[in-house]
């Protein structure tokens, strides 16, 4: 039964007010949008789907990082694997890798036993991938493995596989001052590493890493600790300390960025600091004062280089000795953070949050103090003591 001709008037009236004023309530319910992907082709010719997802999202890349149980190693299996990528990690020790399991989504974090001498184990890490990423380094020999055999023919083997297998990108991590003539073993040999990866695989980016500082490194918190008293060269060394956040965020950028095959990176910090300089910053930060005691090198390289081979813990080394005596240099035809459009963060903005943990009780909550704060600090005994 129909209505009073008022009342279908009026409903008319409101359905046709409510159409002009919101025109978007009179059309037909379209269907949700469909979320596209970007699909690109790799060097290679193989597809993969890029996405700017999150931890959960499937992102298409299967990414191998050698020696991610490392110090730099967990800073940038988190970029790859929060992103959506698959990160296959090769390890030796069971106990070394349990940390970088959280990392990514389930499935996301695949783990293979490898050895670094043993051919098809390097290549079952690499065979389904399409970056590899080799952040394989030793600071010091042991009975098992010189310098050499780490970062010369390690690298060979690892290079081998990759350009085996025609993986579309490989990413050398080599090291600060690496050159063919330098006293030190250890910037001979990563040089030497690089040239080998260059020869097997062309196209392989170099990235040259300075010192870094975080979480785990061995330059704030060994200048922390209480056994690091004896040292070389009067802590007169110089290099431009950098974040490995920032490193991490760097190789992340440079895997998923195709313009970078084969260039050369010098990943250094904003400023640059002697190891006494950063040293009187650490004892500032944790308000103790930490005794170093200077030794020549005559009596140092033998000293370190026979505890090294009769104590199975790291002690220090002969090389190391040397290295102290050599300043950090830099390659200035190597692109740098300013190519990437990364700002480095600078070690004095970060010695609060790594180093609080080694102040006393009385102490550990205190803020750092800014210079103002300082002035005023005095102003104020200085009245108390006149009283």
């Amino acid at each position: 039964m129909a209505g009073p001709p008022t009342t279908t008037m009026a409903l008319t009236r409101q359905l046709c007010r409510a159409t002009l004023t919101h025109p978007a309530r009179a059309r037909t319910p379209t269907p949700a949008r469909r979320g596209l992907q970007d699909v690109a082709i790799t060097r290679t010719g193989k597809p993969i789907i890029r996405i700017s997802g999150g931890r959960s999202s499937l992102g298409g890349h299967t990414a191998t990082v050698f020696g991610a149980t490392g110090f730099l190693g967990r800073y940038i299996v988190n970029r790859l694997a929060r992103s959506g990528c698959t990160v296959v990690i090769p390890f030796r020790e069971e106990m070394a890798k349990r940390h970088l399991k959280l990392t990514g989504d389930l499935g996301r974090i695949v783990f293979m036993e490898y050895d670094l001498r043993n051919t098809t184990s390097i290549e079952e890490s690499v065979r389904h991938s399409d970056m590899v990423f080799n952040l394989v380094g030793r600071d010091y020999p042991t009975k098992n493995f010189a310098l050499d055999d780490v970062h010369v023919e390690g690298t060979r083997r690892i290079a081998e596989a990759t350009a085996k297998y025609d993986v579309d990108r490989f990413i050398h991590v080599s090291s600060h001052s690496a050159h063919p003539q330098s006293p030190s073993e250890f910037y001979r040999t990563k040089f030497l590493g690089e040239q080998a990866a260059r020869e097997i695989y062309p196209e392989a980016t170099i990235v040259r890493p300075a010192p870094m500082f975080g979480f785990e490194d061995r330059l704030l918190h060994t200048l922390a600790g209480t056994t690091n008293t004896l040292t070389c060269n009067n802590m007169a060394e110089r290099f431009y300390p950098v974040h490995a956040p920032d490193v991490g965020m760097a190789l992340a950028k440079i895997g998923l960025d195709d313009s970078t095959v084969g260039q050369t990176f010098e990943l250094f910090g904003p400023k640059q600091y002697s190891m006494k300089e950063i040293s009187e910053m650490v004892d500032r930060e944790i308000m103790k004062h930490r005794r170093h005691i200077n030794l020549p090198k005559w009596l140092m390289q033998p000293l370190f280089g026979t505890l090294n081979k009769l104590l199975w813990f790291p002690v220090g080394s002969k090389d190391e000795v040397e290295r102290e005596y050599l300043d950090q240099f830099i390659d200035k035809n190597a692109k740098t953070f300013k190519d990437l459009d990364i700002e480095p963060g600078d070690v004095a903005n970060f010695t609060f949050k790594y180093l609080q943990h080694y102040r006393s009780a009385s102490y550990y909550d205190l803020p750092p103090m800014t210079e103002r704060e300082k002035r005023e600090e005095k102003k104020y005994l200085h009245v108390l003591d006149d009283q």
